[in-house]
């Protein structure tokens, strides 16, 4: 798919250069990394300097959903532009209106305006203070299980150990989430760790005092814990104990949301509806930074005769709207969404159980849509994860062979773009079975 001939491997090793000169990584030990140079890509693939392809079943950061290099998102930047490059957000903007409108529409009636912020973590920071300014209260409940960004309140609302050397603000509470394969609550069901995990996150909210709770933040579908698919009736018992409590709920669907679950939000294959919703790279698959919160009639009203203080030098930057509505449109006229889920239905999800039916270092298979993650353990019926040797030789392999993949924890997800066909998906699985074969030989 790449043109060799338009690629320099002398252009290659000058970017690892510069990088490991001058660019500081997140989430890294500096001296450790080894950083694959990317050149380019188109839909499913990209390729380094040196003519090699990889199919991308990362979607970099589970984000490229309409996959690289779409025409219709690429010449909606250019023409934007050209026409006008940015604005603030004090004045009106066309490309800001349209994209605002089409998210609404994908939203659902429940829901009114859309704040506009630079990604994902910022998002998050604003849904919460609508959500404390609007109930004038100050907690806010999340899961262990859960990430949410790494700025003030995003990272210390994050579960895992990313929040612990970031604790600097006030009001966080933390409780588990459901997930049946490695119960908190010696659930055997889907059901009872439904009912039992609902009935811990009741008891939290009566312990810290539920007219000290401004909202419940929740990925509808939990992206970097695990794919941890919500069981039966979580999602709408989570909604009524908020109701009870006048509570407001957040879904954070930044990586679940815009196709990746097979629906334009996750929330919407759930019999729940939040009052903030969470957004970001999915909406233009990170083609230029762009996120924001979809709010309800009665948080945007809330509002009406009172300022909200709370603002962004590029909300809604021109570019970022642009690619909104160049996505949004694409992936409607040539059904992306729907593709996700048949994709997943039909061919990634029966691939990967016959997966864990071969490998015996498969412990549990979760997901939909483009949306999985195989839990791969040391042994079967203890469950105890493989350690992070064996997910490195897991990803050189599968790096050796062509596939760029996500892993985190003792997990491999299985994210590729949207718009990934049936053969690519046949390939990607081949290849992981045959990098599972080494793993487990």
């Amino acid at each position: 798919m790449s043109n060799a001939a338009d690629l320099d491997p002398a252009d290659g090793a000058r970017a690892y250069e510069l990088d490991r000169e001058h660019v500081f990584h997140s989430w890294s030990v500096q001296s450790a990394l080894k950083p694959l140079v990317i050149a380019g890509g188109k839909g499913t693939t990209v390729w380094d300097y040196d003519g090699t392809e990889y199919l991308d079943f990362s979607s970099q950061l589970v984000n490229v959903n309409i996959g690289h290099g779409h025409p219709a998102l690429v010449e909606a930047i250019q023409r934007q532009a050209g026409q006008l490059a940015t604005v603030a957000p004090a004045h009106a903007n066309l490309a800001r209106g349209e994209a605002a409108k089409r998210i609404l529409e994908k939203a659902g009636p429940s829901f009114r305006r859309v704040f506009f912020t630079n990604g994902g973590a910022d998002a998050i920071e604003n849904a919460i203070r609508m959500a404390r300014l609007s109930t004038g209260r100050d907690k806010v409940l999340s899961t262990y299980r859960s990430y949410h960004g790494n700025t003030g309140a995003a990272i210390v609302s994050t579960g895992d150990w990313r929040r612990i050397p970031n604790e600097y603000a006030r009001g966080h509470v933390h409780f588990f989430g459901p997930f049946l394969y490695r119960s908190e609550f010696w659930a055997e069901t889907p059901e009872q760790e439904s009912e039992r995990a609902l009935q811990h996150l009741e008891r939290v909210i009566q312990a810290e005092g539920p007219a000290s709770i401004a909202a419940i933040l929740l990925e509808t579908v939990p992206g970097t814990a695990g794919i941890l698919v919500p069981p039966p009736g979580y999602l709408a018992g989570v909604r009524a104990i908020a109701d009870r409590y006048g509570i407001k709920l957040i879904l954070d669907e930044v990586m679940a949301g815009f196709g990746r679950t097979g629906e334009w939000f996750a929330f919407h294959a759930f019999d729940v509806v939040p009052d903030l919703i969470t957004f970001a790279k999915g909406s233009n698959s990170g083609y230029v930074p762009v996120g924001g919160v979809v709010m309800s009639e009665e948080i945007s009203d809330a509002f009406e005769d009172r300022m909200f203080p709370g603002g962004l030098t590029y909300s809604g930057h021109p570019l970022g709207a642009a690619s909104i509505v160049a996505s949004i449109d694409a992936m409607e006229r040539e059904g992306i969404v729907a593709n996700a889920k048949r994709i997943g239905e039909d061919v990634l999800g029966p691939g990967l159980a016959g997966l864990a039916e071969k490998h015996e270092v498969i412990g549990e298979v979760r997901g939909l849509g483009v949306f999985w993650a195989l839990d791969l353990v040391a042994d079967r019926a203890t469950r105890e994860p493989v350690g992070a040797g064996e997910i490195a030789t897991l990803k050189s392999e599968l790096t050796a062979r062509g596939l760029l993949p996500f892993t985190a924890d003792n997990r491999l997800h299985v994210v590729p773009p949207c718009v990934v066909t049936d053969d690519e998906a046949a390939r990607g699985l081949q290849l992981i079975d045959e990098a599972l074969s080494v793993l487990g030989g």
